[in-house]
């Protein structure tokens, strides 16, 4: 991996400064910001939100049938780490990268129906439920993972040396929520995931979301082309956008990865400028493509559970959220694959269990995938 490679595309949300250069997308007219609107706490829990006020009745027994939910303290039962009391949550959001039914039609990765998790995401949620932190776990770590039980009651014997979406393969999400709380020693409150299709949807549902690239992007694995310039991204190139690395940075997992974040960010600003309260057809349109696009655990598996949680976060946007990628550096054996920075991670997970503010130190002179000023926030 050279450091001199081609300058990579900067993503800058929405109403900031940074490097615009002109394209042929359309630009969002500045708007007032709004309170009123729900926030989320990443781009699937985006999705989420918009469950509040969505109606009584038939519409909440549709809505309510279109929820899929896994039982994940029932898989893992009593051998994981204590929950932690002093108001923070921590959710493990993951998008899943399946090459079935409609998914397989988006392209990437093998298509045997097979599923990996192409995104993975820690969110803590402070006490007060005022800012968040949230952690990208690089895909392709090498991690030892531990043995797991999946929600069909199947043992999967642990592994060494293993790629962290692995475990998602092997065992779904019981066995990535354990295999998070053994790297962390933190456990999961909440388990939230959205598949390729309903993300699609669910940004075309919104209207399409504003991005500023500087530089073109041009990758055709993950069928995205855009010029340099701000663009109104639909669901198709949102996705394209989140899934590419081979057009950014060193074509490693870690610019995708500041790619993933500052989407999540701009899309944030978009779900609470949109004004779908204001529509109810938009607001019902956006709340069957979110309960049809997530699995969550059994905690969250129901309508009024979920407009709850969602409520909880109503006052985190993307100024008071801080996202960072798990401490890596490149395996010295294969260039393609990282290794986690015990020491520097060990502050991360410190900081999360006791609800502080993740130190610049723990990612101080970690690998970056050449990315460092990439995405401007």
């Amino acid at each position: 991996m050279s450091a001199e490679s081609t300058p990579e595309p900067v993503i800058t949300e929405p109403g900031e400064t940074g490097p615009r250069t002109p394209g042929k997308g359309r630009r969002r007219k500045a708007r007032s910001r709004s309170r009123k609107a729900l926030r989320a706490t990443a781009w699937t829990a985006a999705g989420v939100v918009v469950l509040g006020g969505a109606g009584v009745g038939y519409v909440y027994f549709k809505l309510n049938g279109n929820i899929r939910s896994v039982d994940i303290d029932q898989a893992l039962g009593n051998d994981r780490p204590s929950k932690i009391d002093n108001g923070s949550e921590n959710i493990l959001v993951l998008g899943s990268d399946t090459r079935s039914g409609s998914n397989k039609k988006l392209g990437g990765g093998t298509d045997d129906g097979s599923a990996r998790s192409d995104t993975a995401m820690i969110v803590h949620v402070y006490e007060g439920h005022k800012k968040a932190s949230v952690v990208s776990i690089p895909r392709d770590t090498l991690i030892d993972r531990p043995t797991c039980t999946d929600t069909k009651g199947t043992t999967h014997p642990a592994a060494s040396g293993v790629m962290f979406n692995e475990s998602y393969g092997t065992g779904g999400a019981a066995c990535a929520v354990k295999t998070v709380e053994s790297i962390t020693g933190i456990r999961m409150d909440h388990y939230l995931e959205v598949d390729f299709a309903g993300f699609q949807k669910l940004i075309d549902d919104l209207g399409g979301v504003p991005v500023t690239t500087a530089k073109n992007i041009d990758d055709p694995q993950s069928h995205l082309t855009l010029q340099a310039g701000t663009h109104t991204l639909n669901g198709r190139q949102a996705l394209g956008l989140v899934r590419t690395r081979h057009g950014v940075g060193d074509g490693s997992d870690l610019g995708r990865i500041q790619l993933q974040q500052a989407f999540v960010k701009a899309l944030l600003n978009q779900v609470e400028h949109v004004g779908v309260f204001s529509n109810p057809k938009k607001l019902y349109d956006l709340a069957d493509t979110a309960t049809k696009t997530v699995t969550t655990d059994s905690d969250l598996g129901s309508v009024n559970s979920l407009t709850d949680f969602a409520d909880g976060l109503k006052g985190i946007g993307s100024k008071n959220m801080a996202m960072i990628t798990m401490p890596v550096r490149y395996d010295p054996a294969n260039p393609n694959r990282v290794l986690m920075e015990k020491a520097k991670a060990q502050l991360v997970w410190d900081a999360l269990k006791n609800d502080r503010p993740i130190p610049k130190s723990a990612t101080t002179g970690t690998a970056t995938g050449e990315a460092k000023g990439v995405v401007t926030d």
